[in-house]
Order: C-alpha cells, then structure tokens, then sequence
C-alpha cells in the first residue's frame, strides 16, 4: 500500500503556543480507509491506543444496560445461539433504515464516550505523553474539537469497497450502504491536521 502522509494549512490550529503536557490525538477515517494499520504504528511507537470499536462491544457485552436495550428493541433475532449479539445480523437489520441506525447510535455512543472519557483520564493521571483515540464518526458525532490534532487515513472510495467485500465478507451492497453512511472524505480532509493515503 502507498501511504502518504500530508499536513494540511487550512486545518484549525490548536494549542499553537505552548504543547500540551498530554497530546491527544483523534484517529479518524471512513470504513475500510485503513485506520488499524496506522492506529499500530502509533502503538509501536509508544502511543496510548483508545479504540472506539472495542469501546463499543464492552458496551453491549451481555448483562450490560446497553446489551439490555438492544434486546428490548430488537429481541432475539439480533443474537447468537449461545445469547452474545450477533453484530452481523445487528448491523443488517438498521443499517438500511436510518431511524433505527439512530435509535441503536443513541444507546451505544453515549457509553462508549463516558467510557473513553474515563480512559483518557487515566492516561493523564499515568503521564502518558500521546494519547490516540481511534474514532471513525469523529466528524459525523462533532467530537472533533475535543482533540488537540486529527489525523484523518483515507484511501479511494474503490478500494474500500473492495476492501469490504474482501476482507470483511459483505455484500457489495450492504458495503455500499455502509460507505454511503459516513461523510465524504473530501470533507473530512479539509478538517483534519493530517493526512494519510492509505492505498
């Protein structure tokens, strides 16, 4: 893969006079851009890693409030035989009806926040110096002013749809209405402090 990395001048400058003690950096990208492979060279090089994506199955682990609400709403047909959610079949059921992909956003981000906001804080306690949250709605939840820069892996629309069906094993279309879902990246690139192209 070509991996280019570019700042980017129009993006907004923050904390310009001074470093902070903690850097903390949002990691962001559209699905299948490639933010794994980056978020591990950040690791490799002494980072703090908070991954979004793991946040996110702690907070619907059975027996949790969230797990709780999910079942609730969609019963049985959302799980697996042995009673875990089956994410796959999750994801089927809402993400071709926006009104249901809201309701299941609105009982999962809330806890994977408060969860990475309580992880962030031990970092800070620790002394960490630089802090990668991995977040793939950054821009979509407005959270992105809460991080003192944002690195944004992008790659062609294309690719990541091949991506998808390759290494994830979906449907063409049900790839296509997970891309369509997110902002376009040509937007996101004009906010974010770095680039990285990621094909």
């Amino acid at each position: 893969a070509r991996v280019r990395t570019e700042a980017c001048p129009t993006a907004r400058c923050r904390h310009a006079s001074s470093p902070p003690t903690m850097l903390l950096v949002a990691l962001t990208g559209n699905i299948a851009a490639g933010k794994s492979t980056v978020a591990k060279s950040f690791v490799a090089r002494g980072a703090t890693l908070i991954d979004a994506d793991v946040l996110a199955r702690r907070a619907v682990r059975v027996g949790t409030p969230g797990y709780d609400a999910i079942v609730e709403r969609w019963g049985d047909s959302v799980l697996s035989p042995d009673g875990v959610l089956d994410r796959a079949a999750l994801r089927r059921r809402v993400f071709g009806d926006p009104g249901e992909l809201h309701e299941l956003n609105a009982i999962v981000h809330p806890e994977v926040e408060r969860m990475r906001d309580q992880l962030v804080a031990e970092a800070r306690a620790r002394g960490d110096r630089v802090v990668v949250c991995d977040i793939p709605l950054l821009f979509e939840n407005n959270l992105a002013d809460g991080f003192d820069r944002i690195v944004l892996v992008d790659a062609p629309r294309p690719l990541r749809l091949e991506r998808l069906v390759r290494d994830r094993g979906l449907r063409e279309t049900e790839a296509m209405q997970m891309i369509a879902r997110q902002m376009p990246a040509d937007l996101k690139r004009a906010r974010a402090d770095f680039v990285i192209d990621n094909d």
